[in-house]
């Protein structure tokens, strides 16, 4: 009897569906952990150059908008780029299979010997997928893609806007709800258990260790508020 292993459950990432999943709940967690620390920058930022409460929220309301609009726009663009790249290998391979069925019917078997058939049972694969749908057997095995789940821009520039309108939420709320005298305290453990949270599901989508993962994200985060607060006591310094 085989025992199951510690990876016996990663498996299931090797599936496409499994795998384009994933990769969603990775960015919405990268999202939110953009949101966190930028927005967590410049509130704590603002908080070390005065204790205006206005102040503040004006500060980390600004941050928050326009952060999760950057998002949009940059996750937008990017997925729109991704497509229109995806539709352009689609339209090249269609016109391949058009003009070429055979020479691509022998090159659709060749992949699958790459991938450890023999030749006749390649053969009889490849035959048997193109007559059943010529064009998804290549994108998948050629080129990675389901011509039936093409990536949607606004539907991810949807989910990178919530996801760090979410993260962001966290230290614009401790900043500007907690005591003016434990507002920063306050910010920043809350920031660091977050960020702590963030870091240990990202490495957890991705099968990666978790404690370096945790341990760079909260670093990371805490270096980011240090900076930013030391400026902003400078700057609360020099002109007051």
């Amino acid at each position: 009897m085989i025992e199951p292993g510690p990876h016996d459950d990663e498996p299931a990432a090797h599936s496409a569906g499994f795998a384009r999943r994933l990769s969603w709940l990775r960015a919405a967690v990268l999202g939110a952990n953009d949101g966190i620390v930028s927005t967590a920058g410049i509130v704590v930022g603002v908080a070390g150059a005065t204790s205006d409460r206005d102040a503040l929220v004006v500060a980390g309301v600004a941050g928050l908008v326009a952060g999760a609009m950057s998002m949009a726009a940059g996750e937008y663009v990017s997925v729109s780029t991704q497509r229109d790249s995806e539709r352009a290998l689609l339209r090249k391979e269609e016109r391949e299979l058009r003009e070429e069925p055979e020479e691509e019917l022998a090159e659709l078997a060749g992949l699958y010997v790459d991938r450890g058939l023999d030749d006749d049972l390649a053969l009889e694969v490849a035959r048997q997928l193109t007559a059943k749908d010529a064009l998804a057997a290549h994108a998948e095995v050629e080129l990675g893609i389901d011509p039936d789940e093409l990536t949607s821009p606004w539907r991810a520039a949807f989910a990178s806007m919530v996801s760090f309108t979410l993260g962001a939420l966290l230290p614009l709320l401790t900043i500007t709800l907690v005591s003016d005298s434990a507002r920063v305290a306050v910010t920043v453990g809350a920031v660091a258990l977050a960020l702590a949270l963030t870091g240990f599901a990202s490495a957890r989508l991705g099968f990666a260790p978790a404690g370096r993962a945790v341990a760079r994200n909260v670093g990371g985060g805490l270096f980011a508020m240090l900076i930013t607060y030391l400026v902003g006591a400078a700057l609360g310094t020099g002109l007051s």
